[in-house]
Formats: C-alpha cells, structure tokens, sequence
C-alpha cells in the first residue's frame, strides 16, 4: 500500500502483520487501523463531503438485501469469471473497486483463497460493514481516483456498479493485467422503472467506449435471470439499495406491494477488459 498523502510506500512495525495497527512512510505520515480492522487511508483533501460515499441507510438496506441471497448467481458468475482470470500457480493480487459492504468481495475470496484480496470504497459506513463479512480481505476506505496502492501492482480488478475511472484504474493494473466490469443492461429491473417512471430513457452507457484509449475488450458475458420478491419487507430493502428508491412515493410503493409476489428481471453485462 501507498501513503495516501504523499505517494511513498507504507510499512508497519513490528512486521507481524497479525500485529500490526499501524502504517507509516517515511514522510512519517502515520494512519492507524481501525478496531473493525479496516485502514482509513482517504485523505481528508480528497474528500468532497463530510461523509462521502453510501450513507448508513444505504449500507444496511443493501447488506440486508443481498443477505438474503436474491443477487447470489452474479456473486457466482463473478467468482468463476475470476477462476478463469487468474494464471495457473499464480499469486495474484485482485482488488474490489468500489467494494461497498464486501458481498461480492467476500464471496469471491471464498472460491480464491490462495489469492490476495483488497476490497476499496470511500464509504466509512460500506466498508466498517465489509468488516464484519471477513477479516482475510484487506480493507480499505480510500478514493478510487487515488487509490493508496503501489502503482502496477494489481492482476485484476473487479468493478461491481461502480463508475468508471479508467486512468486511476490503469495506474494500478500490471501489464496484460484484467479488469472486470459488471454493469446493468437496460432491462436489469425493467419491471420497477416501469411502475417509477413515466418514460424510460435508454442509457447511453458505453463502458467499451469510455476505456478504449486505455483498455481492450477481451469478452463480454450476459448475466441474466428472474428472481421474485416475496414480502413488503424484501421489497423496501429492495428499494432502498437501489437509486429508483428515492424516486419511490407512497402511492407506487403501495402498488408494488399489492402485486406481491412481484417477479423482478436480474440483467447485466460482465465484461474483461485488458490493459493495453
């Protein structure tokens, strides 16, 4: 890891790392870990807000959500893409951008113990509840635009419904090194746009496009499938995960409530991009 301040390398003392509680460089720049276990290396002028990133709220409605399993088959098809990412004998270095409350991250280190996992987010609030998912993944709450990590030292990077940065993200990737990419097709929950919006805009969002000068296409793979909503319950954790929540009021949330069980459209791209 990198001084979030001045670039330098980090080093602990003593070099046990069962032991170790704090970081330095030699700009004697010093950041201790938190008792949940995380490193809090965001720099207090790279914040743009008091509390940057996914609030409290946010944070459990989506780690309650994806708790009871409904989002399970991408957390599968993510960690077999990541099987077939990594080099035979190789130790790879894999780090979740934009991890937010660890449910891919942990599930993916689960199918790759051999392989060192960091799992990124500048929520405070995301990444004290990735904690509690498992200790064996390196934590980090820090900024994806400068990220606190050694510049070409990352195999792989999994992006999971996080924005593009492609010249941060390229920094840290080795050569010939692979970036993973989940985002949404224009179906994923189609039925609840319905019900929010009067007219749904196509997105025009191009992930091929935006990383073209920096990153090659090298497969991109659908992830589709149908999962339903049972209970009110499930259905406001749901909501509130999701950005069309805020869009929700009372007279639309009643009414998706009153077609439960509600059958949901799952739909997004996994796409492996390479360091050109």
């Amino acid at each position: 890891m990198s001084c979030p301040i001045c670039s330098a390398a980090l080093f602990a003392k003593p070099e046990s790392a069962a032991s170790v509680k704090t970081l330095s460089c030699d700009a004697n720049h010093c950041f201790d870990r938190a008792k949940q276990g995380y490193w809090n290396l965001l720099a207090v002028q790279q914040k743009k807000s008091k509390d940057p990133g996914d609030n409290a709220q946010m944070v459990s409605a989506r780690r309650e959500f994806l708790n009871l399993g409904y989002y399970q088959p991408l957390a599968q098809a993510l960690s077999l893409q990541l099987q077939k990412t990594v080099q035979p004998d190789q130790s790879a270095n894999i780090l979740d951008m934009g991890c937010g409350e660890g449910y891919y991250t942990a599930h993916c280190q689960q199918q790759l113990e051999n392989h060192q996992f960091f799992g990124l987010d500048i929520s405070k609030h995301a990444v004290k509840a990735a904690t509690q998912r498992t200790k064996a993944i390196t934590w980090l709450v820090a900024s994806g635009a400068n990220m606190p990590l050694k510049d070409s030292s990352i195999d792989i990077m999994t992006v999971v419904f996080s924005r593009l940065m492609p010249q941060a993200f390229a920094d840290k990737l080795k050569t010939d090194a692979t970036l993973v990419l989940v985002w949404p097709t224009d179906q994923h929950l189609i039925e609840l746009k319905q019900a929010i919006y009067d007219d749904i805009k196509r997105s025009k969002y191009d992930p091929a496009a935006e990383l073209d000068a920096l990153f090659s296409v090298d497969s991109v793979t659908p992830c589709t499938f149908d999962f339903t909503i049972e209970t009110a319950h499930d259905l406001t954790a749901l909501l509130l995960m999701t950005p069309h929540g805020q869009k929700v009021n009372s007279q639309v949330r009643e009414s998706l409530t009153n077609q439960l069980p509600l059958s949901l459209s799952f739909s997004v791209n996994i796409g492996c991009f390479k360091k050109r």
